[in-house]
């Protein structure tokens, strides 16, 4: 679960998402990870199955772990 960042980030991270293939999925999966206090931005690569997230202050990586299973995906270990 997202090894190659820190526990808690600042700026932006890409993680693998296992699941997405729609619109859909792009929009559950941004809506969720919104809703992260700090976060800034979120973008979507279905093609590649990557989410890049922006924060503006520090953001515990378990706190985007638990959007992205919010909404009905997992991250990709």
């Amino acid at each position: 679960m997202l090894t190659s960042t820190p526990r808690a980030f600042v700026g932006s991270t890409t993680v693998s998402v296992r699941g997405m293939t729609c619109g859909h999925c792009e929009r559950a999966v941004t809506e969720e990870i919104g809703r992260v206090d700090g976060v800034r931005g979120v973008s979507v690569d279905l093609a590649a199955g990557t989410v890049t997230v922006t924060v503006e202050h520090p953001v515990d990586r378990a706190d985007i772990a638990a959007a992205i299973d919010e909404a009905g995906y997992a991250l990709v270990p």
